[in-house]
């Protein structure tokens, strides 16, 4: 039996557009210039947690590569599993010390019961970056990333992101960066649907309608 994947999808007459349209126009020139949006939910948690601490300060090209080595060289990658490497095994796959550091940290943590990703889908989104962030090489950004594409929480913005960033600034037609107060106050017009609002502007970058070429992931 194939299992079901879990999948975000937002049409122009969904109800977190029309609110998002109703609040701001210019989210709404953003819904209408987009259109209908589907999103296909990380539900390895660990694996997701594991790539997210790999694509740090890294452009996906580079990231991806280095995912795709530590798959190989794990098999299937597991806590367990990325426990039983040596250092210049994951080295190897591309990995830095520190990043090492951090995989072996998250993994000891799942083994160990103090991050428990069986129970993380019933924490609320704070209770979530909390535990998340507990852990090495893990901060609010990355456990923000995790709230939107593994768990697919509706309220999520995260000022500290260089696309969101990029594209609000785009969208507002800025002279310069937008800063924390104003993403702030932006977002704070999206709620409840903030995660909709961060993925339609995502979604700028991704089809070059927003130059997002020297962006990088933190």
């Amino acid at each position: 039996m194939i299992p079901h994947k879990k999948i975000l999808r937002f049409k122009k007459d969904d109800p977190a557009l029309k609110a998002l349209s109703k609040a701001d126009e210019k989210m709404a020139y953003l819904v209408q210039l987009i259109g209908d949006y589907s999103l296909e939910l990380e539900e390895e948690y660990f694996q997701s947690l594991v790539q997210s601490i790999v694509g740090q300060q890294l452009s996906m090209k580079a990231a991806d590569t280095i995912w795709r080595r530590l798959q190989e060289l794990c098999g299937e990658v597991t806590p367990g599993r990325i426990l039983s490497l040596k250092e210049d095994e994951l080295r190897s796959a591309g990995l830095s010390k520190k990043k090492i550091e951090y995989i072996k940290d998250l993994s000891e943590k799942v083994l160990s019961g103090i991050l428990d990703l069986n129970k993380i889908d019933s924490m609320t989104d704070e209770k979530v970056i909390d535990a998340l962030v507990r852990v090495k090489g893990i901060g609010r950004w990355t456990a923000e990333m995790f709230l939107i594409f593994s768990l697919g929480r509706p309220d999520v913005f995260s000022v500290a992101d260089l696309g969101l960033q990029k594209a609000v600034k785009w969208l507002y037609g800025l002279s310069d960066w937008p800063d924390k107060k104003f993403l702030i106050e932006c977002s704070q017009r999206w709620k409840p649907y903030r995660t909709a609002a961060s993925l339609y502007l995502w979604e700028a970058i991704n089809r070059g309608i927003v130059d997002g070429k020297d962006g990088v992931r933190e």
